[in-house]
């Protein structure tokens, strides 16, 4: 049994304190001095000064001349130097005649002996005894005796636990005020989980005995105030605390330490502080180290730390393995890898596994991965299953897991399940999904919103093309414009067009050249019918040459009319020829005719 305490209680005399900090030297002699004093008295028969310098000797780990100071000061009755005797003798081996001495200390009022005697009782499985004397030393402000009794306590799962833990984080003791915040901590994730608001207190509370404790050197209380203050966005003394409790050689605070640096841009110091956890055992932190050596190409450096993570116990070590032989087209290895982590519970390993099984062919191999994935919690697995079923036909099946996944934030997921509800006739259901998704940053979904927007609106006036009509925006065309800074060609097509309707001939040029650009042949086409009304006809019929070979039977009509006018004949009957086969039935009715008439007037 370790001596029981800090000095000051330990032998219960206030004439021996902390080191001040002062030179050591000076405190040295001071403390030789005192010695000496302490000899002279106790060789002139005092009590007291038989004790403290007994108690001076097993301090300083001199027991053979620490025992008969400390016999001769307990032979006359001082508690103090019994609770020591005890503590030499424990030191010396002999337990059942330390808990003697305890015992006469802890009758005589020592509460440092009582707790001693609660714990040597405790050591032999005898609780109701250890129970006993705790008890009396707890209930004499002992905070030692408080946190062994709570401990004993806790053990039996008995409700007075609480109590006697706040008493010994109330008294300074660094563990109890540690294990009091962590207790409270877990009553906040229950308050939380059942509904209740007094969360925010209990949090607050948890914080301060975290900070008591990580104040007086606790590392893992640095650790979780650490943790606590990132959280809530106080990086500068989270970092502070992370760095007190990694010097102290907690290896997931150096690790967590490592990630603030990365953030901040300093990565060369945090890979230090990630290869000092790693050292220790940290798989988060080989893992960190790993993908830190893969994004600079390192490879074999990379694959070696997450080789650590996972001999670690971090099951993402084999992940990032089967990720590292992915992208290096070692599918057989990616394969193994993510199938061992797969069965170790890891979801995205099971996603990748069943994506892998996918792209060779083997979509039966594949579904009950992802199956397992999307139980699991994966969103990405959940979709991949709704674009299973949905290849397979199984539109109804495809649709439960795009709403699963859509409920989780999926995007794609959230445009899927859109899609679907505007098939069905259930307009409203398919604008909220839509909006989820276009909000998520998709160009279809914006899209698709806009259309389901702008049907709802009231028919504009009747206009030629280019003529100035004044609207403001709607919702409608802010999706479109959304959409169309995406990319999305129909979306700029629509947008070019509104921005016609308003007379802004530019920004409708814009974004039909921007569409065309990009292959829309609806934007090309546009772009051919604005630039002829401005008296571009031969760059137009660039354009809509572009759109007619895209398949764009009006452009093939425009051509065909514009050869005519120059008389090529010939080359207006060919685009003719390809009006009429493309269409639709209007353009393809016209087409022939005009066809027709260039055929005569060539047999003329």
């Amino acid at each position: 049994m370790d001596v029981m305490g800090d000095k000051a209680t330990l032998y219960e005399t206030g004439r021996f304190v902390q080191p001040s900090g002062r030179d050591g030297a000076v405190e040295g002699a001071e403390e030789a001095a005192e010695e000496v004093r302490q000899r002279l008295a106790a060789e002139a028969g005092d009590v007291e000064a038989l004790s403290v310098l007994g108690a001076m000797l097993l301090r300083r780990g001199d027991l053979d001349g620490a025992e008969p100071q400390l016999r001769a000061a307990t032979a006359a009755g001082d508690r103090a130097a019994a609770n020591n005797l005890g503590v030499l003798l424990h030191q010396r081996g002999y337990p059942d005649e330390a808990a003697g001495w305890w015992r006469i200390a802890a009758v005589a009022g020592s509460a440092a002996a009582a707790h001693a005697l609660g714990r040597h009782h405790r050591e032999r499985g005898d609780e109701p005894a250890a129970e006993y004397w705790l008890r009396q030393s707890a209930e004499q402000g002992h905070a030692l005796g408080a946190y062994a009794l709570a401990d004993l306590l806790e053990h039996r799962g008995d409700a007075g636990a609480g109590q006697w833990m706040r008493a010994a984080a109330e008294r300074g003791h660094r563990e109890a005020a540690y294990r009091l915040a962590r207790a409270l901590d877990r009553q906040v994730t229950d308050e939380w989980d059942d509904g209740a608001d007094n969360g925010v207190q209990q949090a607050a509370e948890a914080e301060q005995w975290y900070r008591q404790a990580a104040a007086r050197g606790h590392q893992r209380a640095a650790l979780y105030l650490g943790a606590i203050l990132e959280k809530r966005g106080e990086l500068k003394e989270a970092g502070r605390w992370y760095l007190t409790s990694a010097k102290d050689g907690e290896a997931r605070a150096a690790c967590a330490l490592g990630f603030l640096l990365r953030d901040a841009g300093d990565i060369e110091s945090a890979a230090v502080w990630w290869l000092r956890a790693a050292q220790d055992g940290d798989g988060n932190a080989a893992n960190a180290l790993g993908a830190l050596h893969a994004e600079r190409g390192e490879t074999q450096t990379a694959e070696r730390w997450y080789r650590a993570a996972m001999d670690a116990g971090d099951v993402n070590g084999a992940y990032n393995l089967g990720l590292l032989c992915a992208e290096q087209g070692r599918t057989a290895q990616a394969e193994q890898w993510y199938r061992r982590a797969a069965y170790a519970g890891h979801r995205e390993a099971a996603n990748a596994l069943a994506i892998l099984l996918l792209q060779v062919g083997d979509a039966t191999g594949a579904e009950p991965w992802f199956s397992k994935a999307a139980e699991a919690g994966s969103v990405d697995a959940a979709f991949n299953l709704g674009i299973l079923f949905a290849g397979r036909g199984e539109e109804a099946v495809a649709l439960r897991w795009y709403e699963r996944a859509a409920a989780a934030g999926h995007t794609e997921a959230a445009l899927q399940v859109g899609i679907a509800r505007l098939r069905d006739g259930d307009e409203p259901e398919a604008e909220r999904h839509l909006r989820c998704a276009a909000g998520g940053g998709s160009p279809e979904a914006a899209y698709r919103l806009a259309t389901v927007l702008d049907a709802r609106r009231p028919p504009a006036p009747a206009h030629e093309l280019g003529e100035s009509v004044h609207l403001t925006k709607s919702e409608c065309e802010e999706w479109y414009e959304r959409a169309a800074s995406q990319g999305h060609r129909r979306a700029q097509v629509r947008v070019g067009m509104l921005a016609a309707a308003r007379g802004d001939v530019v920004e409708a040029a814009r974004w039909y050249r921007e569409a065309a650009e990009a292959g829309s042949r609806n934007g090309a086409f546009n772009l051919g019918l604005l630039l002829a009304r401005e008296g571009s006809e031969p760059e137009a019929a660039v354009w809509w040459t572009r759109a007619a070979d895209a398949g764009h039977g009006r452009a093939a009509l425009r051509l065909a009319l514009v050869y005519a006018r120059r008389g090529e004949l010939a080359e207006g009957q060919r685009w003719a020829d390809r009006a009429v086969s493309l269409g639709p039935g209007e353009v393809a009715e016209r087409a022939a005719r005009l066809r027709d008439a260039l055929r005569e007037e060539l047999s003329a």
